[in-house]
């Protein structure tokens, strides 16, 4: 309401934003003083944000599609989960990432999800539960909870899970770039297994500087553009949709 408000009271455009598709479009942004190389297209790219985790085909700016997604929890919201058994606030994916620093990544065995006919598909829902039997475990048996081991544990199981299947998807598509954005795509474990990955698979890597990974409003700015180049112009009666998927068109 305050935007389109703003919009009329300036006499200028209002255009709809897809937020999924600007943490993927952040690649495309410039910032000055630093070279940052975008990818080309089309190109495959593995979001992973608090709310989605998705492996997705970017044909052009606007033309995306989805053929790989979790079935339960996304990666981001599991980190949120996991940092509540820790003890750390919300959000915890960056306090996990720094608290695992200090930790062994093999001081816990973790489970892996695979998803039976959709290898590009993710399920967290097990690991999540399995961090808080992890916890509830030591509690009552009165002995200490690694609290950096089990989130270095963590973290390199939510890498074995995203990255081999994101490097898999490009590989097969042909296209010879990966991309990852959104908040999750900061972990440091998963950076690592992407660039090791990608390296072994001839695979070009284009992750965002971490500044951009989170939400933003330079990436929403971006993707702004991109639909006010194609004509894109809301009228009044533009809402907002929660549930708006990826490759769903503009709803004005």
């Amino acid at each position: 309401s305050f935007s389109k408000g703003l919009a009329v009271a300036n006499n200028i455009p209002l255009v709809e934003v897809n937020h999924l598709q600007g943490h993927i479009l952040s690649h495309f942004i410039d910032i000055p003083g630093e070279t940052v190389p975008h990818p080309s297209f089309p190109f495959l790219c593995l979001l992973v944000s608090g709310g989605h985790t998705q492996i997705v085909k970017v044909t052009a700016p606007l033309e995306m599609e989805i053929v790989g997604t979790t079935i339960d929890d996304a990666a981001g919201e599991a980190f949120d989960k996991a940092a509540r058994v820790l003890g750390l606030s919300y959000p915890g994916g960056a306090q996990i990432d720094r608290l695992a620093v200090g930790g062994d990544p093999y001081a816990y065995p973790l489970p892996r999800a695979k998803i039976e006919g959709a290898p590009w598909d993710f399920s967290f829902s097990g690991l999540k539960t399995a961090v808080l039997n992890t916890a509830n475990r030591a509690a009552q048996r009165g002995e200490p909870l690694d609290r950096a081991g089990l989130s270095a544990s963590f973290c390199r199981a939510v890498a074995d899970e995203l990255a081999p299947r994101a490097i898999d998807a490009a590989v097969r598509c042909g296209h010879g770039i990966l991309a990852a954005a959104g908040g999750v795509a900061a972990n440091s474990f998963l950076r690592r297994a992407l660039e090791e990955g990608c390296a072994k698979s001839g695979l070009k890597l284009y992750m965002p500087p971490l500044s951009l990974c989170g939400d933003n409003g330079a990436m929403i700015a971006c993707q702004g553009y991109y639909e006010y180049l194609a004509g894109v112009c809301a009228g009044p009666s533009l809402n907002a949709y929660p549930t708006l998927s990826i490759s769903d068109p503009p709803r004005c």
